[in-house]
Parts: C-alpha cells; sequence; structure tokens
C-alpha cells in the first residue's frame, strides 16, 4: 500500500527520532517566558501544554523501553490516562527555562534507552498497545515530528519527510470508516489505499497534506481534493485517533 515505513531498519528510525528531537531543541533554545504561553494549533492547548505533553511522552517510552530490558511490562503513564492530562496540566505554565530542562531531559533519557539497546531487545515486548520496543520508538517520532508542527511557530506539515508520511498513513489506516476505503493519490509517488471497504474515495493532494488531513490537523483550503465515482464531494469523516491506552 507504500505506508510501510519506508523500510526503515532500527538504526534509521533511531537516526530520525534524534533528527525529530534536534528540531524540539531548536524550539527550546528560541522559547520564552511570552512565547510559552501563547496557543498552539492544538485548541484549547498552549505551547506550553505541547511541551508539557512532549516531556510526558518522552518519560513514558523510555519506561517502555527501560522495563523491556528488565523484562517487564509497566503502564505507558503513571496513573494511566488521568495521570497524564493532570500532568500536562500542572507542567504546562512552566517558565521556558523549566521547559528547556524537563523536556531536554526527558528527550535525553528517551533516546539514551533506545540508543543502548541491542539489535535483538527492539523485539522485546511492552504493554504500549501491546507491543514491542519498536512499536514504542515508531510512537516516539510521530509524536515528535506532530507535535513540532502543533507548536505553531512556523514549522508545518510541509515540513515532514516522505517516509515519516508514508508510516502515519499506514499507522492512522483504522481512522477510515467502517466499509469504507481512501484511495489517496499523492502529487508526486504510488497510489496508497487504506481501509477494506467496498465504497471508494479518491483523496488527491500532496502527501504531507494528505497526511496531515487524516491526522486531523489543519490544512490549507483545496490542499486535499476528495472524488467519488467520478464527481467532486466534501472531505469524508475519519473515525477517532487510535488509542494509545485502549489497547493494553
Amino acid at each position: 500500500m507504500g505506508t510501510e515505513a519506508a523500510a526503515l531498519t532500527d538504526e534509521r528510525l533511531l537516526a530520525e527520532i534524534r533528527s525529530a528531537a534536534a528540531g524540539i531543541r531548536h524550539e527550546l533554545e528560541r522559547l520564552t517566558d511570552d512565547s510559552v504561553g501563547q496557543p498552539s494549533e492544538l485548541p484549547g492547548w498552549t505551547r506550553g501544554h505541547v511541551f508539557a505533553h512532549l516531556a510526558g511522552i518522552c518519560a513514558a517510552v523510555a519506561r517502555q523501553v527501560e522495563a523491556a530490558r528488565r523484562g517487564e511490562k509497566v503502564e505507558l503513564y503513571d496513573g494511566g490516562q488521568a495521570g497524564r492530562d493532570q500532568a500536562i496540566e500542572a507542567g504546562a505554565y512552566a517558565t521556558a527555562d523549566e521547559h528547556r530542562e524537563r523536556v531536554g531531559a526527558a528527550l535525553d533519557r528517551s533516546i539514551a534507552a533506545l540508543a543502548s539497546l541491542e539489535p535483538d531487545e527492539w523485539d522485546a515486548p511492552v504493554r504500549f498497545r501491546n507491543g514491542n520496543v519498536r512499536d514504542a520508538a515508531f510512537a516516539l517520532w510521530r509524536e515528535l515530528e506532530i507535535h513540532h508542527s502543533d507548536l505553531g511557530t512556523g514549522c508545518t506539515q510541509q515540513e515532514w519527510s516522505a517516509a515519516f508520511c508514508r508510516h502515519l498513513l499506514g499507522f492512522l489506516e483504522p481512522r477510515v470508516p467502517e466499509g469504507e476505503t481512501f484511495v489517496l493519490r499523492p502529487h508526486h509517488g504510488e497510489e496508497i489505499r487504506l481501509g477494506e471497504g467496498e465504497d471508494g474515495v479518491v483523496l488527491a493532494g500532496r502527501l504531507q497534506d494528505l497526511a496531515a488531513w487524516l491526522a486531523g490537523r489543519e490544512i490549507g483550503r483545496g490542499s486535499v481534493r476528495a472524488e467519488h465515482a467520478g464527481e467532486a464531494v466534501p472531505l469524508p469523516a475519519i473515525g477517532p485517533w487510535p488509542s494509545a491506552l485502549a489497547s493494553k
């Protein structure tokens, strides 16, 4: 289907995570106490909320990896969904320096945990999505790339790589409503089919805009065009984001 994460090796995946982390560090370097309180691209969240969430997910992935190396499984977040939400709200209003320290330390911890893995440990089971360490690493990649764009500081989905977009589309295939198929036609590259329904909607646009649309992010008017049975139609409804907590 053209969504196979560009056949990323574990080494390449780690390199992509390091690159995405560097983008977050760049934002932290220029963060001020004024800008941290500005609205992000996520409704109801300031940039401080986004940074608090990033600190939390980095620590959560590190917990998964560290536990897996001990032959253990732990919850993604201490306290589950409620614990996650409370930590974000409590951390959102930190100063710029506090965000730099907290997010920087969480990035360091998660990358160090992944960098310490032996080749066979990438397949070690984790509680997150009842998957393995590699699944947790892909989740970290998604969080860093998407939430960098959510900060509203100038980085957009247009900076997402083709490899990341293909991975994201494959991950978000469960958002295609039951009984439907989305036939994605990027301006450049192969056609991508998502879903297993008989009723197909054709969606055309830049690969980055198709990925951002399925991720529920704002896109420019007309950036993605939908067609059904040869006629232009409104963009179809999509299902909820695949939950990180429901399947554990």
